[in-house]
């Protein structure tokens, strides 16, 4: 334990120019005098680490030192080679750098580890894209991803509904959802999400913008695309749902709406439910609902009760 710390001290050091105690406490979580232990343990094994004193004092390396990756265990360096995602990088225009940097990782590895690329590539392979479509690249991808390396503004036109408007951005990050590219940016003083499928045209600026350090792309983007789910849910139905109609709910609709209408819900008899059913709209839940069969009946509102009326008779008619 403490010899995994150790190293993870020194990789901290070597990431940054310098690190209070209370920085690499919150890090490593230990105590302040842990980190003291830990820094003079370091020292006298022959790491060059230096205590600055004073208030804005702290720790770094000196001499430019640097340790080669041959601490790393087996399982660490299948880890790495399997957080990487190729068609991304491809599609990016980073897949040149990515492979250089593999190459040189590989060659730092002891030789008993030279073989975890091949291995974790026999093992594991992430296909983001969902099923019953075909992934496409924006093609202004590459621009957008340059901007958002190199903290570049950029000029584009987006395309909302039938027109198109133009934004000056500041780029911060793209998230792959689905298959799909989106760019969290800021326009003006607020954050805001944009498909970069939309783009109708970006020109990236020579101007770099500062970025603002709290920002949390993977907060941000959590909070966002939470927000959005439930602006979809605009509607509500009531549904009596049998025991196993209830266990199925989450699976078929959304599936926050359905544990809060569930956690929400009145006993209905021999072990049912029946629950306010937050939905986009009715046709929406039609579908949804309709898969549940005889373990939903809705009871509100009233035209889509008469739908699914229509559609049992139907099917009783079909199958008589």
């Amino acid at each position: 334990m403490r010899a995994a710390r150790l190293i993870k001290m020194v990789l901290l050091l070597q990431s940054r120019p310098s690190m209070t105690a209370a920085e690499l406490a919150e890090e490593l979580e230990v105590s302040e005098r842990t980190v003291t232990r830990d820094a003079l343990a370091l020292s006298e094994a022959g790491v060059p680490v230096y205590a600055d004193r004073g208030r804005a004092g702290g720790y770094r390396l000196v001499g430019g030192y640097r340790t080669r990756l041959t601490g790393l265990a087996r399982g660490e360096a299948e880890a790495l080679f399997l957080s990487g995602l190729p068609g991304a990088l491809r599609d990016m225009g980073l897949e040149d750098a990515a492979s250089a940097a593999r190459l040189k990782v590989s060659a730092a590895l002891l030789p008993s580890l030279r073989d975890a690329p091949d291995s974790v590539a026999q093992r594991f392979l992430l296909d983001a894209p969902g099923w019953y479509q075909e992934p496409e690249t924006p093609e202004l991808l590459a621009p957008v991803a340059e901007a958002v390396w190199d903290d570049r503004t950029i000029a584009a036109r987006y395309r909302r509904g039938d027109r198109e408007v133009e934004r000056e951005l500041a780029p911060y990050g793209l998230v792959l959802k689905a298959g799909v590219w989106y760019l969290c940016a800021r326009s003006g003083t607020a954050f805001r999400t944009y498909r970069v499928d939309r783009f109708a045209a970006v020109a990236v600026g020579e101007e770099r913008f500062v970025r603002d350090e709290g920002f949390d792309l993977a907060a941000f983007w959590a909070e966002r695309s939470a927000e959005f789910a439930r602006s979809l849910l605009r509607a509500e139905v009531v549904v009596r749902l049998s025991e196993a109609g209830a266990r199925r709910l989450p699976y078929v609709t959304d599936r926050l709406a359905a544990e809060e209408a569930l956690a929400d819900g009145e006993p209905a008899g021999a072990g049912g439910v029946t629950v306010t059913l937050r939905v986009e709209n009715e046709e929406v839940a039609f579908g949804q609902l309709l898969v549940l069969g005889p373990e939903a009946e809705v009871l509100a509102p009233d035209s889509l009760r008469a739908r699914f009326a229509e559609a049992a008779r139907g099917l009783a008619e079909l199958y008589r």
